[in-house]
């Protein structure tokens, strides 16, 4: 890809995200996943925190149908393509696949936090952590 733009998920909301890494001048967005908000129940404490890292990350923030917004993203700024780093969400899975219909997409690797390779519940950061935090102080 010559011109692609930068899809940031909430999986890799780091100034460290590869996408950002590999592709500095690229445009980003992120969009609120309004059925993903309704579904996890997404306390307005989290989404806080979300805002505050996004506030720090050279995104355009939008709402809404995730894969329509980045396929517009994308249109808007004449992209040949989207590049994203990659997540473990199988919602992620279903909207690159159907980003792909549309553009190519480039998935990056993402350096792990931990290293598990069991069932971690990705709904509640207290759920997750409560996992996590025994394979990061070893």
């Amino acid at each position: 890809m010559k011109q692609p733009i930068i899809w940031v998920h909430g999986d890799c909301l780091s100034p460290a995200n590869p996408a950002l890494q590999a592709y500095p001048e690229s445009p980003a967005i992120w969009v609120w996943d309004d059925a993903l908000i309704e579904e996890w129940q997404l306390s307005l404490k989290r989404i806080t925190f979300i805002y505050e890292c996004l506030l720090e990350l050279p995104v355009t923030i939008r709402r809404g149908d995730v894969t329509a917004e980045v396929i517009a993203f994308a249109k808007e700024h004449n992209a040949d393509g989207v590049v994203t780093a990659e997540s473990p969400s199988p919602r992620f899975d279903h909207i690159c696949d159907k980003i792909e219909e549309s553009l190519v997409i480039e998935v990056l690797p993402v350096e792990p936090f931990v290293k598990y390779d069991g069932y971690i519940d990705l709904k509640r950061f207290s759920r997750y952590w409560r996992v996590a935090e025994r394979y990061v102080f070893d």
